[in-house]
């Protein structure tokens, strides 16, 4: 066995893994949310590039409901990702707020990412860190639903788990094969 055909082995005993993990964690018993009081909620992410030079007072923007931890950087090219991450035990006026600074400093929000791949208390803005069969295309309206403030946090993420179930199948390079990130 060479080296080469050595590590791949390794790469894809730790792919096969790390698939049933997520699959594991997708079925397993959800433990009761910590309140944000006791564990806050990180909001990481890219704002458009365009908006690099006020990047501290944006910060401070998305902070400003309280119970949070930035880390919140530039796009380093182009557009940022439509994308956006609300964990299971995010606050819906924490998740409010930073999906409406989203809209305005990122390129909008087009795609919501299924809990079952997220922490508990995260939220991810303009990520790339998720890939497609992880992510569900939303419309405008559908974002506006989510952002109605008569929304209680069970109703919110109720919505929100709606919104965001995943396709059955991908696209892949001109095919449209059976989705293996599917949460079920």
């Amino acid at each position: 066995m060479t080296y080469q055909s050595g590590l791949k082995s390794v790469v894809a005993v730790g792919l096969m893994c790390w698939m049933a993990g997520t699959a594991q964690a997708a079925e397993a018993p959800k433990k009761p949310c910590e309140a944000v009081e006791t564990k806050g909620v990180k909001v990481e992410g890219y704002i458009s590039k365009k908006f690099k030079r006020q990047k501290r007072a944006i910060i401070k923007e998305f902070g400003e409901m309280g119970y949070t931890r930035t880390a919140i950087r530039p796009y380093p090219i182009g557009n940022t990702a439509k994308v956006i991450a609300i964990g299971r035990c995010v606050p819906a006026y924490i998740a409010r707020h930073v999906m409406a600074k989203a809209l305005k400093y990122t390129s909008g929000i087009e795609s919501l990412v299924n809990q079952a791949f997220l922490h508990t208390h995260w939220m991810g803005i303009g990520t790339t860190t998720f890939d497609e069969p992880s992510q569900q295309l939303v419309t405008p309206e559908q974002v506006k639903q989510l952002m109605d403030p008569a929304l209680g946090d069970e109703e919110f993420h109720k919505l929100y788990r709606e919104f965001s179930i995943q396709d059955d199948t991908v696209p892949y390079f001109g095919s449209t094969p059976k989705n293996v990130k599917k949460v079920k």
